[in-house]
């Protein structure tokens, strides 16, 4: 069976690059970032590709890239694009595949076009990454209640960053969304091994 997932978050610098990471090492998976706005040379697939020991992997290239560190409707705009929606298609594999979403689940893309349209678009199911902060049962509810009117298969929820066992406990009692995992706060470098390492945290 292929496994498919898109990585989407809670809120901005909660960690999807680094979990896209730890679930593609723990599926021996190809990853795909459908747009980066931003860091063009240090790109988020040049991160995952560095973290990832699997060496059959696939890194795909982007749909669009965009040279300023914006929601990509304004970084779309400086550089003189529009971004088309049908082209954002899942890229050709046999393989496993994790998909990370450029910012939020509202973040737009065009100024009709958002990233959970674009999640159903594709049509895959969805790991939410939750990160233990003040607020962040509420932002975790709300995606999830956004993905659920949406009609959208949540896969599970990972949790990022230093416990908080009682956001945890009312976040998974309040959604009914099960817990695929949690990422621990990560004391170091970001290696091979690491990442490695914490893939066995993870069930699906």
């Amino acid at each position: 069976m292929k496994h498919q997932y898109i990585i989407a978050g809670i809120d901005t610098e909660i960690g999807k690059t680094v979990v896209s990471a730890i679930v593609a090492e723990a599926l021996q998976a190809d990853y795909w970032k459908p747009i980066q706005s931003g860091e063009l040379d240090n790109s988020d697939t040049h991160k995952v590709e560095a973290l990832v020991s699997n060496h059959n992997a696939v890194f795909h290239p982007e749909a669009y890239r965009f040279k300023e560190p914006m929601s990509p409707h304004a970084a779309a705009a400086i550089d003189g694009v529009t971004i088309e929606p049908n082209k954002i298609q899942l890229p050709d594999t046999r393989n496993h595949l994790v998909v990370e979403l450029a910012g939020g689940l509202m973040v737009p893309l065009t100024h009709e076009f958002l990233n959970i349209h674009l999640i159903k678009q594709l049509g895959i199911p969805v790991i939410l990454v939750s990160k233990y902060y003040l607020g962040s049962i509420n932002h975790t509810l709300l995606s999830i209640e956004l993905l659920k009117a949406h009609k959208v298969d949540i896969k599970g929820i990972i949790f990022n960053g230093e416990p908080t066992p009682s956001s945890k406990e009312a976040i998974l009692a309040y959604s009914q969304v099960p817990c695929l995992g949690e990422i621990p706060w990560i004391e170091g470098p970001l290696t091979q091994s690491v990442v490695s390492s914490l893939a066995k945290l993870l069930s699906f």
